[in-house]
């Protein structure tokens, strides 16, 4: 019926795909008429905290009728889970099922300007509220938490000279000479925390010059890249073949064991070019940094924050804390859509050197920490707690 209707069904097909790096971007005359927290006299923020739709931020003047904590119970006369399963997924492309989730909940109340809702809240204190919503633009502009706009790289020395460094962002060059200024004190350290919980990627490279300071190696092996191979003639001849057929050469047909193999590969999109692949070398001559250290991690740790957790895997001195990582890496391609907005779909499968597959699994951390609704509240930070904790007992 509109542009939005339209734009909705190209998400729709975007998450059949199930990739955290394939997705429709809006025309930007759409996207202003397009809100997920605005509803005139409320700006309501919501985050999937214990597998519920919680309220994590407020429009400061309703902080006491909404306090933070509050769960959505149900949606238009819908529990919440039923209604994130049928009204909200369906429309997200993410690699992993965590976070489908994790969006599926922020963007639990996302519509077009005039959209209507009816929601049910459970409030801390047990009551529950209803509460009628029509998405209209919220003038005013304090919440509750106050948003605390993190830097790029946030520095601080902890207790038993445990050096931490929270890096928000490989996607600005300036890492490099912010962390430089920091390397007199950093060599100090008798153990660091890098904190990449709130990194959501960039460039692979920024990230490998950080590492690079924290290693007596002189490589680093980094993720091994792949794309799918399509030949549309050798995927028709893969339909009519078997694993069987592979194994030798079909003089009849003119096809040898190679054609059959790359035939019945494609057939089962299973043919891949694999990029050449080599160790990845540090040039750097001043000092290295190599004690132990702990890198904190969690479902937002995205795209070029994992190729640093690969280069950072089989290193002796490093130990991942937190939760899986998001899952999702690769290079799109870029096109238009009629309309004026975009798409972009994921050409590239990175995988660890050995093998092993992280895209759509997560990375694993080492020692797994879960956060809570009562951490929310109480504004506790177990997985950093458990860093200091572990770098303590070392």
């Amino acid at each position: 019926k509109n542009d939005y209707e339209y734009y909705r069904l190209l998400d729709k097909f975007c998450a059949y795909l199930k990739d955290g790096h394939t997705n429709i971007l809006y025309p930007n005359e759409l996207i202003q008429n397009v809100m997920i927290n605005d509803f005139g006299d409320y700006r309501i923020y919501l985050s999937n905290i214990d597998q519920k739709a919680i309220v994590t931020k407020i429009n400061a003047s309703k902080k006491n009728e909404i306090p933070i904590g509050s769960e959505v119970l149900k949606v238009n006369g819908i529990n919440t889970k039923q209604y994130v399963e049928e009204y909200v997924k369906p429309y997200i492309s993410a690699s992993t099922d965590y976070v489908l989730q994790n969006q599926a909940v922020y963007e639990l109340l996302k519509g077009p300007k005039g959209e209507k809702y009816k929601i049910e809240l459970l409030l801390p204190d047990g009551t529950i509220k209803p509460l009628e919503l029509e998405h209209q633009l919220c003038s005013e502009k304090e919440v509750y938490p106050p948003s605390k706009k993190r830097a790029l790289l946030e520095y601080n020395v902890l207790k038993n000279d445990i050096h931490y460094l929270a890096i928000n962002s490989f996607g600005d060059n300036s890492l490099d000479s912010l962390f430089k200024n920091i390397l007199p004190e950093l060599y100090k350290a008798k153990s660091i925390i890098i904190d990449l919980r709130n990194n959501g990627g960039g460039s692979t490279n920024i990230g490998f010059n950080v590492l690079q300071y924290l290693t007596k190696d002189s490589v680093l092996y980094g993720s091994k890249s792949l794309s799918r191979k399509h030949i549309p003639t050798y995927k028709a001849w893969g339909a009519f073949l078997t694993p069987k057929d592979t194994l030798q050469d079909k003089p009849e047909w003119e096809m040898t064991k190679e054609d059959m193999t790359q035939s019945y590969l494609m057939a089962n999109d299973r043919a891949y070019y694999q990029f050449p692949y080599e160790p990845t070398p540090i040039k750097i001559d001043e000092k290295r940094i190599v004690v132990p250290t702990v890198v904190l991690m969690g479902h937002r740790t995205a795209s070029a924050a994992e190729d640093f957790l690969v280069y950072a895997d089989p290193l002796p001195n490093f130990t991942f804390i937190g939760d899986k990582s998001y899952g999702s890496t690769g290079q799109p391609f870029l096109f238009n859509l009629v309309g004026g907005g975009r798409a972009r779909v994921c050409t590239k499968k990175d995988i660890f050197p050995d093998g092993r597959e992280f895209v759509g699994l997560g990375i694993f951390p080492d020692i797994f920490v879960s956060y809570t609704l009562n951490d929310f509240l109480t504004s506790n930070d177990p997985v950093l707690q458990k860093a200091i904790e572990f770098l303590t007992s070392k």
